[in-house]
Formats: C-alpha cells, structure tokens, sequence
C-alpha cells in the first residue's frame, strides 16, 4: 500500500536539490542511492542517465527524467490545503520529480507488502527540458524490454498523451555594422533592427490548433550608445502536421531571405535543427490498453489527449519503443504557480506499483 508521508516526503527532499538542466550530478547521485537501497543494480551511461539493472527477461521500463527548468534553485517546498507548492519564488520541480518519487515509491511499496514484481527495469534520463537530449543519447543497448511507461505527463495519472508535436528550434544571427550613435549614427547598421524586424515578420503565438511559434531569447549591442553590429535571437516552432511543420521551415527561411534582400551590407545567418518528432498513439494500441486497463481497474477513466509538449516518449517511440505518456499529478508546469495534488500523487504511485503487480502482465 503506497505511504503517502513517505511519498510526500521522498517529493519534497528530492525537489530541494537543485537540478536545472545541464546541473544533474547532485540529483542523479541521490537517485542511485536511493535505487540501491531499494535492492537494485544501477549503472550510469555515457551520458549521465541512469538505467538500473533487470536479468529477466521483457522487463516492462518505468521512466522519468532529472532536470527541471529555471527558476529551479533553492526551492522551498510546503504542503498547503492537500497541495504541495513552492514559496513562489521558484518553480516546485513537480516537473518531473513527481515521476521521479512515483516511481521510487511504487518499488518501496512493493517491497513493502512484499511480493515479486514482474520484471521491470528504470531509466532516469538527463537534459530532457532541453530538447530530449538525454534520451536522445541514452544507451540503448542497456533496455531489455520494448515497453515504457513515461511518468510526465500534465495532470491526474489517467491523463494519457495521445498525440505530441514535431518540434524545431531555430537561431538566427544578424551582423550589422557598428557606429557612434550619436555622432555619427549614418555609418552605422543596427543588428537589433534589422533582428526586431525579421522577428515582427514571423508568426507567434499559437497558429492553429495543432502548431505554435515563440521567439524566447534574444540579446545583442555592448553599450547604450554605439549602433550595434550583432544581434542573436532564438525560437521554436511546433506542431503534430507534418505538413504544418514544412510550410513554416519554408515559411522562416522566405522571411530570412526578406531581410537579405532588404538589408544587404548585413549577414543573416540561421541555424535549424528538428529536437523530437510527432507521434500519435491509437486508444487499440497495445501499450495504451495496458495502461487503460489499469486506471480503469482503479476507478480513473482513462483521458487521451493530444499535447504540445515533447517528452522522452518523442525519442523512445523514433527509436522503435512502445511508449506512453501518463499524467503525474502536476500542474502550471514551468511557472512559480507550480503545484502537486498530494491526492493524485498517490494515485501516480499506485498506479505504477499496478503495473509492476505479476497481474499488470
């Protein structure tokens, strides 16, 4: 029977230690001790994602991933009114460390009410916030089995993500010609114009029910008062139409060629690269009736819905896994309103000690 202090606990000692993407050592090395003291073998790949140990044979994969995104230091969890929170400074790193504390206290559980699970292997990945890559470099030869659960998903555990997008990331880099900006203001060639003006020129915001665009960083200039020579922005655009996702790599580089055109002392460069691919599961599929048929078993009516966000599923599935997305009990992702339903938590846990029951098989 899953402890919820335990769970709650595990939760909040887990989300204090920091670990921004690129910043996972910390947390990996408590995981693997954790794991150990649960009575598995872990080993480290390459990259620094965790993969514990499974001798039998077809182990069913339980995954989560380490990272958490800024603001995700010094976080300062509460229990308040059933939910538990950050001080509102931070993120409250439900995102993905309810996965994580799901995970471990489904094992502890078992062990607890002591009978043998079916065979089950975790991978705990890296730099997932960042674009997959974690999983995107995992050893793959350390998976035994084809099927994974992948606890990251919005929301109660019986959220199944149906549907994720193609995601691009894109850079741009403009270089212009510097001058005194107040002396001689003529001789010089704005970067960070000729940058806002092929930014004002790209659609944003959310383009149709299936595909979004963002510009989410951007910097250039040295000083207040000299016109600036570079100027550097970075986006994304995402969407579950394949078509969609051509016509705006098309889309992007017309707009680029725009400015080419229009500012031709300037040099525009653009560097693009495809992060995670779409997928859509089916309600038939064999690993989505599995799941299903556990929430329904727990009175959850299973919920498939399509998302525009990428998990480590993106990777799993291109790499020829049978994977699932499933919620995890956390909402307002990536802001300082984040918060985890104690309730649902629980249910997460159970949910997942269910799939590990010789039943679940």
């Amino acid at each position: 029977m899953i402890d919820t202090q335990r769970i709650v606990a595990t939760f909040c000692e887990i989300v204090r230690i920091d670990s921004v993407s690129r910043e996972e050592d910390a947390i990996a090395k408590d995981l693997t001790y954790r794991l150990k003291e649960l009575g598995l073998e872990v080993i480290e790949d390459k990259f620094g994602n965790l993969v514990t140990v499974e001798e039998r044979v077809n182990p069913l994969i339980l995954s989560a991933h380490m990272d958490t995104v800024e603001p995700g230091r010094g976080i300062k969890p509460k229990v308040s009114d059933g939910k538990i929170v950050s001080d509102g400074t931070t993120i409250l790193g439900g995102d993905c460390k309810a996965g994580v504390a799901s995970i471990l206290e489904a094992i502890a559980s078992s062990r607890d009410d002591g009978f043998d699970s079916i065979p089950f292997q975790v991978v705990f990945t890296r730099g997932e916030e960042i674009g997959l890559v974690g999983a995107a470099h995992l050893d793959f030869d350390l998976l035994k089995g084809q099927n994974i659960v992948v606890f990251d998903g919005n929301g109660p555990v019986n959220t199944i993500t149906s549907m994720s997008p193609t995601s691009v990331h894109f850079d741009v880099k403009v270089v212009g010609r510097a001058a005194h900006a107040g002396v001689e203001p003529e001789k010089g060639l704005s970067a960070i114009r000729i940058a806002a003006d092929i930014i004002m020129r790209l659609p944003q915001g959310r383009l149709d029910p299936e595909t979004t665009m963002n510009i989410g960083k951007i910097s250039g200039g040295l000083v207040r008062n000299a016109v600036p020579a570079e100027a550097e922005f970075a986006g994304e655009f995402r969407s579950r139409s394949s078509e969609t996702v051509e016509l705006l790599k098309l889309q992007v580089s017309s707009i680029l060629e725009h400015a080419r055109d229009t500012y031709k002392d300037a040099k525009i460069e653009q560097d693009a690269e495809v992060m995670f691919k779409m997928y859509q599961l089916d309600t038939d599929d064999p690993i989505v009736k599995m799941v299903s048929s556990i929430m329904s078993s727990m009175g959850l009516e299973p919920n498939p819905r399509p998302s525009g966000g990428g998990t480590d599923a993106n990777i799993f599935i291109d790499k020829g896994f049978n994977a699932v997305v499933v919620g995890m009990a956390t909402n307002a992702m990536h802001t300082v309103n984040e918060y985890v339903i104690v309730d649902e938590l629980v249910d997460t846990a159970t949910f997942c000690q269910q799939l590990i029951k010789p039943t679940a098989s």
